[in-house]
């Protein structure tokens, strides 16, 4: 067995886990982060990359605590993806600098987007018809442009695990990571197996953050805390490839975000669409050619005018972690699980991963101040291997149905 000091040990290399190494690594904290499968592989690539600012959380035409939470997040994030704060992200993808916002036909979106525009610092802004995207052209009623930046998650990831690659290891994911307690129930060291080898690795630690989205359940589990303390709300998504326009944006039908489109390419140049929303929750209990069904119907029916051309579909399921709420609803804000020195976190959106940060440095108060050179030299002559970043979704799929038949064809 061999052995190791650090700080702080974060389990779980999605977005959370990624912004928090980086922001623990610049306070001085001897921080490392592990991943038993692909870094991103969990929510973070499974998500549409929108940074929301708050307007699809007040169509209710109120100031819900959902919009305060993150209605400043879309600064801070650009701030970092155009290098002016740290981390510094300029390598970061921007799938799209803005998001459209328009309406279903009928009164109640109208009042909802009213009331969407009174609060928030991420303003709608009316467009005139000739500004409408062409897809957006015959939408009835007024829409809206959105300063919410759309980014690609692989390449966020892709930019925070470059700069930290050292401080990033892989850990089996076929044997458990292992827990030591003290008799106080604090956690005094991590304990891993490399991937395919014989070789153990102790890491003794002041602290460590459970940051690994749906798998905290098990890590809790591990460490003897209940595993009731969280809940999955589910979500099945839809991709369509084909002869398509780049869109990102919201239709909203009253206080509803009834499909959430958002645009890239795939390998081969085809434009993919990202469908959520509604029609996402909606389809949890349905297969994935009935939701399909769905979403070719609510498509035509959001996008008035639009005339497809042949499209392949495909549908993807993810679980969005969250700490359990009364009734299964979804947190407004970022949630925070203190045990002794044990914390589990849950940034309940993409978006909030700086405030998560700030938050658990907050817990973890001033770092100790050993020499983190001596620290760094300590992991490179470990030499172990470290996870690779996820691919896309879209690439994950192997099977596709064409449009209007059940022929199936593969990736």
């Amino acid at each position: 067995m061999e052995k190791i000091e650090a700080d702080v040990v974060v389990i779980g290399g999605g977005c959370a886990g990624l912004w928090l190494l980086d922001a623990l690594r610049r306070q001085g904290f001897r921080t490392i982060l592990l991943e038993s499968n692909c870094l991103g592989g969990g929510q973070t690539t499974a998500s549409q990359g929108i940074l929301h600012g708050g307007v699809k959380y007040s169509l209710r035409g109120v100031f819900s605590a959902a919009a305060n939470a993150v209605k400043e997040m879309p600064g801070i994030w650009r701030n970092s993806l155009t290098g002016h704060t740290q981390p510094d992200l300029t390598g970061v993808r921007i799938r799209s600098q803005h998001c459209h916002l328009w309406r279903s036909d009928s009164w109640q979106s109208w009042a909802g987007l009213i009331g969407a525009r009174t609060f928030l610092e991420v303003k709608p802004t009316v467009l005139d018809a000739a500004d409408r995207p062409p897809i957006l052209a015959a939408c009835p009623g007024q829409v809206f442009l959105l300063e919410e930046q759309v980014i690609d998650t692989i390449s966020f990831t892709e930019v925070l695990a470059q700069r930290h690659s050292d401080f990033i290891l892989k850990s089996d994911s076929d044997r458990a990571i292992e827990f030591t307690m003290n008799p106080a129930g604090a956690v005094t060291q991590v304990q891993i197996h490399e991937p395919q080898a014989d070789r153990v690795l102790a890491i003794q630690t002041k602290f460590v953050v459970l940051a690994a989205g749906a798998g905290n359940q098990a890590l809790r589990q591990a460490m003897g805390r209940s595993v009731d303390a969280m809940q999955l709300r589910p979500l099945h998504m839809v991709l369509v490839r084909g002869d398509l326009p780049r869109l990102n944006g919201h239709c909203v039908d009253g206080a509803k975000t009834r499909v959430t489109v958002t645009s890239d390419t795939d390998s081969t140049g085809r434009m993919v669409w990202q469908v959520g929303g509604q029609i996402a929750e909606d389809g949890v209990e349905m297969t994935p050619k009935a939701l399909i069904k769905l979403a070719r119907s609510e498509l035509t029916s959001v996008l008035p005018g639009w005339s497809p051309g042949p499209l392949e579909w495909s549908t993807y399921r993810v679980d969005r972690a969250e700490a359990k709420m009364a009734a299964g609803t979804r947190p407004d804000d970022v949630q925070l699980l203190q045990e002794s020195n044990a914390l589990t976190i849950w940034p309940t959106k993409l978006v909030l991963a700086p405030q998560m940060a700030d938050r658990v440095i907050e817990c973890l108060g001033s770092p100790a101040g050993a020499d983190c050179n001596v620290f760094l030299t300590s992991i490179q002559q470990l030499n172990w291997p470290a996870p690779a970043v996820a691919i896309p979704p879209w690439e994950r799929q192997v099977s596709w149905m064409k449009d209007d038949s059940d022929e199936t064809v593969r990736s």
